[in-house]
C-alpha cells in the first residue's frame, strides 16, 4: 500500500478489530469475571432480566452451561433468580445491586481503555473513529431489529 492509498482490506479491518476488542476486554478486571460471565452480566445490565433459556441462546451457549454460569454468578451475588410474573412457572435471571456495580465498573474500565487508544490517534484518525464506530453500531442495531 503506497502513501496515497488509504484503502484497507476487510481482513485487515477484522484483524484490527480483533486486536482492539481483546485490548479493551482485557482492561476490564472488576469482579474478576470470565469472558462468559462478563458478557452475560453485561447483557443483563443492558437489557434487563432474561429467562435462562433466552439468556443461553443470546449468549450462544447451551442451557446446561448457562445454568452452571448463573449458579456461579448467584454465589458471587451478581445475579438472582426471580419468579416470572408473566408465567408463574417461569424463572427470570436478573442482575443484583452488586452485579450492577461490577457491570458499571467494568464498562468504565473498558471506556477508559478505548479512550486511551483514541487519545493515541492524530486528529483526522480520531474524527474517523468517532464517525465510523457509531455508524457500525447503527448497522448492527438495524440488522438485529430485522431478525
Amino acid at each position: 500500500m503506497d502513501s496515497q492509498d488509504t484503502s484497507v482490506s476487510p481482513e485487515d479491518l477484522n484483524i484490527a478489530l480483533e486486536h482492539m476488542v481483546r485490548y479493551v476486554r482485557r482492561s476490564a478486571v472488576a469482579g474478576g469475571l470470565s469472558t462468559a460471565a462478563s458478557s452475560a452480566l453485561a447483557r443483563l445490565g443492558r437489557e434487563g432480566p432474561h429467562r435462562l433459556t433466552d439468556l443461553a441462546r443470546a449468549e450462544g451457549v447451551s442451557q446446561p452451561n448457562m445454568t452452571q454460569l448463573v449458579t456461579r454468578m448467584e454465589r458471587a451475588d451478581l445475579v438472582r433468580r426471580v419468579a416470572d410474573n408473566s408465567d408463574g412457572r417461569g424463572v427470570l435471571v436478573e442482575i443484583t445491586g452488586t452485579g450492577t456495580e461490577v457491570f458499571h465498573r467494568r464498562r468504565a474500565e473498558r471506556t477508559l481503555a478505548l479512550q486511551e487508544l483514541v487519545d493515541g490517534l492524530n486528529e483526522p484518525e480520531r474524527r474517523a473513529v468517532q464517525v465510523a464506530l457509531p455508524a457500525l453500531a447503527r448497522v448492527i442495531q438495524d440488522r438485529a431489529a430485522r431478525t
